[in-house]
């Protein structure tokens, strides 16, 4: 399991039943989580995501919670809001990600003379982007939901990257990807968070299962002659870390690919909390 166990602001203290039990500096909130299926003793919490029957939930607060706060990770600072999807807008796990793709960003400058170049899709609120972008990279950010590349530039500005060479863009990603082909674009570096399922700004069908392998195909073709990572995450009941190894295998056989579990610690009894896969390529070294 790849354990993003570097945190100091962010900790889940207890998780069973369902719930997660998290820290987030000096804020404790509980909320839903599937893979929590052990018991768990009850527990007080400043906030509690409450599921509706007929779907989504609220927020149940003890007490009254900030309408956001920052939390960092190592130099990086990210604004946390929670939202009516019982997310945070912050995916903690993925730290062991930022560690991972900084540590091959720096490997790379060693032996280039200019900036990296990073294609962050279905970006989010910009964890992979601050990430890349504190460690020197030009990172085009690509989501589309409007409001999520706002928080984006929220947190690069908190982290003290407002100026830097980030370029935002809203917009579907497929499609965004299919005109950096014809446009001839090249990246040094992709990352890309895919939904299950959803639909782009127009209507458009995406089913990971369905169309996960066409587009790390297609931005195969976007990497440079000497790459420095390709990153995918999923989130995907069903679909196994070893999936995500065999797709970067095939579509980009020339390098090494490996994939796992990623996971947080749980400070009760040592557990290991598992929140999805991740397939890292590297480019064969001699």
């Amino acid at each position: 399991m790849f354990i993003a166990d570097g945190w100091n602001d962010f900790r889940v203290l207890d998780a069973g039943n369902g719930m997660k039990l998290e820290r987030w500096k000096g804020v404790t909130l509980l909320r839903p989580d599937p893979q929590a299926v052990w018991p768990m003793d009850e527990h007080k919490a400043d906030a509690i995501y409450i599921r509706s029957e007929t779907g989504g939930g609220h927020w149940e607060e003890q007490k009254q919670l900030p309408e956001s706060w920052q939390v960092s990770y190592r130099d990086l600072t990210f604004i946390v809001r929670p939202t009516g999807f019982k997310h945070t807008g912050l995916f903690p796990e993925q730290a062991v990600n930022w560690d991972w793709m900084r540590g091959e960003l720096g490997r790379w400058k060693k032996t280039h003379d200019r900036a990296p170049r990073v294609l962050n899709l279905f970006a989010y609120t910009g964890g992979a982007t601050v990430a890349c972008a504190a460690s020197g990279a030009e990172v085009v950010h690509v989501d589309a939901a409007k409001g999520m590349v706002a928080w984006a530039k929220d947190n690069a500005g908190a982290s003290g990257l407002g100026e830097a060479p980030i370029r935002y863009i809203v917009d579907d990603c497929v499609k965004f990807v299919k005109r950096e082909l014809r446009r001839g674009s090249r990246y040094d570096g992709i990352v890309m968070d895919p939904p299950s399922y959803g639909r782009g700004p127009t209507g458009e069908l995406w089913k990971i299962e369905n169309d996960l392998y066409p587009l790390v195909a297609d931005c195969a073709q976007l990497l440079s002659d000497e790459p420095a990572f390709f990153l995918v995450n999923s989130y995907t009941t069903g679909l196994a870390a070893s999936v995500l190894k065999n797709i970067l295998r095939v579509a980009l056989p020339q390098g090494d690919a490996v994939s796992d579990e990623v996971g947080l610690p749980i400070e009760r009894d040592n557990l290991l909390l598992p929140c999805g896969e991740s397939g890292r390529w590297t480019p064969k070294r001699d």
